[in-house]
């Protein structure tokens, strides 16, 4: 249903594989579907019913080892999805613009500066997974978020760190991602920007402390009027988490132009 030259017909699965992963929850509630897809795909219909989904992508020949690797265990996964699943297409900002859908040839980026995650977090919809969700067999707890400084000017650069857990009994990784909010701003801005992340692998039990160095550019956006990037004076928000829609720890900087 995916391909290079041309768009899906339906941001549906067929109503066979449809039908067909509900009557097979039906008959072993601990069915796990496993999608292979390059793009999301609407699971309204049937992810109710399933416990389990496995995002493959399109992995290549060696898929099948892979995908099996994780299935038995042998191999613990801590992949994040790069983009948002929405509930439904309409959600999607790409489709904000009545200009351009359906069927215009000429495409108009009315969504603007609030592309993926922006758009779902700044209008407060709630997506079907996030932005940066993924799960694995191991559990982690975030303790501990400090920032070097209170407050920070010119080209100061200044770090973040934060204290990952692994609060399981398995060995497994986790992708810590680092998000700012421009609390107050002259011009329009999304709610949060992801600004850095890390992967960092625990053993059950072991807690690391993850570290981030940031500067005025984590801090600026680009300001049309001036051709140029720009940092306003200002309280900004630190936020660290598992994903755009779960961070576990807040605090504050302060930028002194």
């Amino acid at each position: 249903m995916d391909s290079e030259h041309s768009d899906r017909d339906s941001f549906d699965l067929l109503s066979e594989q449809i039908e067909l992963i509900n009557k097979t929850v039906q008959e072993n509630p601990k069915t796990i579907v496993v999608l292979i897809s390059g793009s999301p795909v609407n699971m309204v219909d049937w992810i109710e019913n399933v416990p389990t989904v496995i995002e493959a992508w399109y992995a290549g020949q060696e898929a099948g080892n892979a995908i099996a690797d994780i299935l038995f265990g042998d191999v613990n996964p801590s992949g994040k999805l790069p983009i948002t699943f929405p509930k439904k297409l309409s959600d999607s900002p790409a489709h904000v613009s009545t200009r351009t859908y359906p069927g215009n040839e000429k495409v108009y980026y009315d969504e603007g500066i609030f592309v993926g995650y922006r758009h779902f977090d700044t209008k407060d919809i709630k997506p079907l997974f996030p932005f940066g969700y993924g799960l694995s067999y191991t559990t982690f707890a975030y303790d501990n978020l400090k920032i070097n400084k209170k407050a920070v000017m010119g080209d100061e650069k200044f770090t973040v760190s934060v204290d990952i857990t692994n609060t399981s009994d398995y060995t497994g990784a986790e992708v810590v991602q680092l998000y700012i909010q421009d609390v107050e701003c002259s011009v329009e801005r999304p709610l949060k920007e992801l600004k850095g992340f890390k992967k960092i692998k625990l053993k059950p039990g072991e807690k690391k402390t993850v570290i981030f160095e940031l500067d005025k550019r984590d801090l600026s956006f680009y300001d049309e009027k001036t051709s140029c990037w720009k940092a306003e004076k200002g309280i900004f928000n630190i936020l660290v988490g598992s994903s755009s829609k779960d961070t576990h720890q807040k605090e504050e900087i302060e930028y002194i132009d």
